[in-house]
């Protein structure tokens, strides 16, 4: 972090607006520049938080973003008293993990962006329910906070909701228990590559072929087959 944003930051949570509004002006051009620029790269590869993530992946779609904790991530308005809604699920890796963990500086290697996602918490309430909101999927990655890929599909494709259905099982095969949760109902990729999927942003082959070892082989064979025909 450099040493402006530093102080911006002390400024904007310890004075007032005054204050603040004219630490900014004091700025050069080039300073604000990067201020802002490594605000952003803080803020688009925060591990505890994926706000920004998330609606930029809800907004390229052409959702609008719902900033509201519960409910779906976004909706988009077909008529007066009718939406399609979307879930977003947002990945993004840090090279500097896997650079860690060749160095010997981390136990575990960390995992590849798969096109996957989890729902935390879930149970057979919510899944009917999602099964019933005309609800639509969006898988979006990013490596070091640049979007890799964004894609869309139907909550409602068979092997995806197959893939739930079977963790719901093992965890309440009589249905739900009250008080109690799925902690992560995960999935990938491979769970809906044979879905109906719009790209809704693919990088480039050179972009791609830069990033292959980040990438799981199945999601990046898919990619890259796509790539610079969207």
């Amino acid at each position: 972090m450099n040493k402006n944003l530093q102080e911006i930051i002390k400024i904007y949570s310890t004075k007032t607006h005054i204050d603040f509004s004219s630490a900014l002006l004091g700025l050069s051009k080039d300073s604000l520049i990067a201020l802002f620029s490594d605000l952003l790269t803080i803020y688009i590869n925060d591990k505890n938080s994926s706000t920004i993530r998330e609606f930029l992946t809800v907004s390229l779609a052409g959702y609008t973003h719902n900033t509201k904790k519960i409910d779906f991530n976004g909706f988009k308005q077909i008529t007066a008293d009718k939406a399609i809604n979307c879930e977003a699920k947002p990945k993004n890796l840090q090279t500097s993990d896997f650079l860690e963990y060749k160095n010997g500086l981390r136990k575990n290697a960390p995992s590849k962006l798969n096109g996957g996602g989890n729902f935390t918490d879930y149970t057979w309430a919510r899944f009917l329910k999602d099964k019933n909101s005309n609800l639509n999927m969006l898988t979006s990655g990013f490596i070091d906070g640049q979007l890799i890929y964004l894609l869309e599909f139907s909550f409602n494709d068979q092997n995806f909701t197959n893939n739930l259905e079977k963790q719901l099982n093992k965890k309440f095969p009589n249905g739900d228990v009250s008080g109690y949760y799925l902690r992560s109902a995960s999935f990938s990729f491979k769970n809906y590559q044979n879905a109906d999927i719009k790209i809704i942003f693919n990088q480039s082959k050179e972009v791609l072929n830069a990033n292959k070892e980040y990438i799981d082989k199945i999601l990046f064979d898919f990619l890259y087959q796509k790539a610079d025909l969207c």
